[in-house]
């Protein structure tokens, strides 16, 4: 009797852990799933939030490179990012594309993302406050470094430190890269796309709505272009169309939060004395600017510190 006892309750054990196994393979979160919700971090920003806010902006469906199989842009899109464009002159945005891709490479280059990885990404704004801040070694400890426009690390490494992984410019903010950092096009019209053909090749564009240089020294194989659809994304949806398009500070911003797991923001905002102006410039703390365009960007910006999607370094 004991016997049959004992094989009775094997039997019933090994049917429930049959049970809880096919149990498990039903509800068990796909793989995809994982990787876009997770990360090796000890907070991601990919993480799933109670904010109804951060939910409804954030989206990772809007791919924020543009790539050959992705170029073609719907008629919205299209109407919308040629309402931006300073400059009447228009070309073919088809056969520009065409030439971009025959010239620089077509990588997504972050589609990686998994629960393996914990990339740090630090976004250097060029405000006043940070002078005299000291935080030049923390930036240069995150995997990326984003710097945006001509915000210059020679002479002032001890505040804003002296990594570049990435640059994000246009032609009017253009500046020379060295050969390790990734220059990011932010284009607001077909001709940004085709000063960048230019400055690589014949060199013949001298002037957008102002004059831009016509070369500039970067590695072609690390050459990106935002995609006028996220641009458009960032603009709409996050900015709520406040600004007449977004900085280029702000579009570096969203970009970090679909290809890094934790971000970290400096350089950002007014100084301390409510000044908005350049750190590489000489401006007396006396001078008040009253308010400033980004400001509506930089609330957005505390709002995603609140929803801890992002570090905000305020500086001085």
């Amino acid at each position: 009797m004991q016997v049959l006892m004992h094989y009775r309750g094997s039997y019933l054990t090994a049917v429930i852990c049959v049970i809880l196994f096919c149990m498990l393979l039903v509800f068990q979160t796909p793989v995809d799933e994982v990787s876009e919700g997770m990360c090796a971090c000890k907070d991601c920003v990919r993480q799933q939030t109670h904010s109804v806010w951060f939910n409804e902006l954030y989206d990772l469906s809007v791919q924020p490179l543009l790539t050959q199989k992705n170029y073609v842009l719907s008629e919205d899109i299209f109407k919308y990012w040629k309402g931006l464009q300073k400059n009447k002159r228009e070309g073919n945005y088809t056969a520009v594309v065409e030439k971009l891709f025959s010239l620089f490479p077509d990588k997504t280059q972050y589609s990686d993302a998994s629960p393996k990885r914990c990339r740090t990404c630090a976004v250097i704004g060029n405000s006043g406050n940070l002078k005299g801040s000291h935080y030049g070694h923390l930036i240069d400890l995150h995997d990326f470094v984003i710097r945006i426009n001509m915000g210059p690390t020679k002479g002032y490494e001890n505040d804003v430190g002296s990594k570049t992984t990435h640059r994000f410019l246009y032609p009017e903010s253009a500046m020379d890269v060295d050969n390790s950092t990734y220059l990011v096009l932010s284009p607001f019209k077909i001709l940004d796309m085709e000063w960048l053909i230019s400055a690589f090749t014949t060199k013949n564009i001298t002037r957008t709505y102002k004059r831009v240089r016509t070369s500039i020294k970067a590695n072609r194989h690390k050459v990106m272009i935002l995609h006028p659809a996220f641009i458009k994304y960032v603009h709409k949806t996050w900015l709520l169309k406040r600004a007449k398009y977004p900085s280029t500070g702000f579009l570096a911003i969203i970009f970090a939060l679909h290809v890094c797991d934790q971000v970290s923001t400096f350089g950002f905002g007014a100084d301390q004395y409510g000044n908005w102006y350049h750190y590489f410039e000489k401006t007396s703390h006396k001078i008040r600017t009253g308010a400033h365009s980004g400001s509506f960007e930089f609330d957005t910006m505390m709002q995603l510190y609140l929803e801890n999607k992002i570090q905000v370094y305020r500086g001085r």
